[in-house]
């Protein structure tokens, strides 16, 4: 069983970064693939970004169009983060870390996920 706790939203402004953090305990593998997604009020839950073991020590990272060149997620033992710059009003959502078993499909298909955490972006 692999447990998910993420933390590290809050409030900021246009323009401005923060750097949300997955923390895995129970059962973890460092080749689960490691994803965050998001969901804003009234909207469904979109993907964001994810972390994708290639064999040995060798990841790969994807990221959804809406995110790419300004959010970045980097995965460190049994942590995964993402990094946000140059957050915009429509970045603000609950964001939530998720896990799953190694495969090629990242957008889809999670087993297990964080509790999620609150960004909020003002104009």
């Amino acid at each position: 069983q692999v447990q998910l706790e993420d933390s590290g939203g809050g409030l900021v402004q246009a323009g401005g970064s923060l750097r949300l953090s997955c923390a895995q305990s129970g059962q973890t593998f460092s080749t689960y693939t490691m994803g965050w997604f998001r969901q804003a009020p009234g909207k469904e839950r979109e993907f964001v970004a994810a972390v994708r073991w290639m064999g040995g020590n060798t990841y790969v990272a994807n990221y959804a169009d809406a995110v790419k060149g300004r959010f970045t997620i980097s995965r460190e033992n049994t942590k995964v983060y993402l990094q946000m710059n140059s957050l915009k009003p429509e970045d603000t959502a609950v964001y939530y870390c998720a896990a799953k078993r190694p495969s090629v499909v990242v957008i889809t298909g999670y087993d297990y996920w964080g509790q999620g955490t609150q960004v909020t972006v003002s104009s």
